[in-house]
């Protein structure tokens, strides 16, 4: 009798372990970003923003390129690209962040001017994606934030202190806006 109980606890310890089989996570590995383009184009003019950081955390400090000012009360329709310069050819980020549009959000963050912002392009469940936009800068002078969040709360106000989610880019032009 008591090799019976012995078999019929062992079976009974076997189907329990086995039922807690854990599958790994899915890991979506964050790609590398080492340069960050806005092209601002109105009927009067072009701007172009460029950052580039082509050693990324490396000892070389990035270059920031800001092609000239914005004017006031004009709209500028605008589009915004990330590469991983590091390869060769470079490859494009931008194209991942567009067909994973429902996990991402590209902000823009005005300081030292007013910004109306309006999103041009949104992810499959309609919410703003942000990689084409248009923007209608007020005098003044300050700097421009750009920032590329993974799985921000959607939807929300536009402000990614509240929008929560990862920051896979972050990168800040100084402008003038005359």
């Amino acid at each position: 009798m008591k090799k019976l109980l012995f078999i019929y606890g062992l079976i009974g310890l076997t189907a329990i372990s086995c039922s807690k089989v854990e599958v790994p996570e899915e890991i979506n590995e964050e790609e590398l970003i080492t340069t960050v383009e806005v092209a601002l184009s109105s009927a009067e003019d072009n701007v172009t923003l460029v950052y580039r950081d082509l050693d990324a955390d490396g000892p070389q400090a990035p270059t920031i390129n800001v092609s000239g000012p914005l004017k006031s009360g004009v709209r500028y329709v605008g589009s915004v690209t990330f590469l991983n310069e590091s390869e060769s050819p470079a490859e494009n980020i931008t194209e991942e962040v567009e067909a994973e549009s429902d996990e991402h959000q590209v902000f823009f963050v005005a300081n030292g001017f007013s910004l109306n912002l309006e999103y041009l392009n949104n992810d499959g469940n309609g919410q703003p994606l942000g990689t084409a936009f248009a923007i209608t800068p007020t005098q003044g002078s300050g700097t421009l934030t750009v920032m590329l969040r993974h799985l921000p709360t959607k939807p929300n106000n536009g402000n990614p202190d509240t929008a929560g989610g990862e920051t896979d880019a972050l990168v800040t032009f100084s402008v003038n806006v005359q």
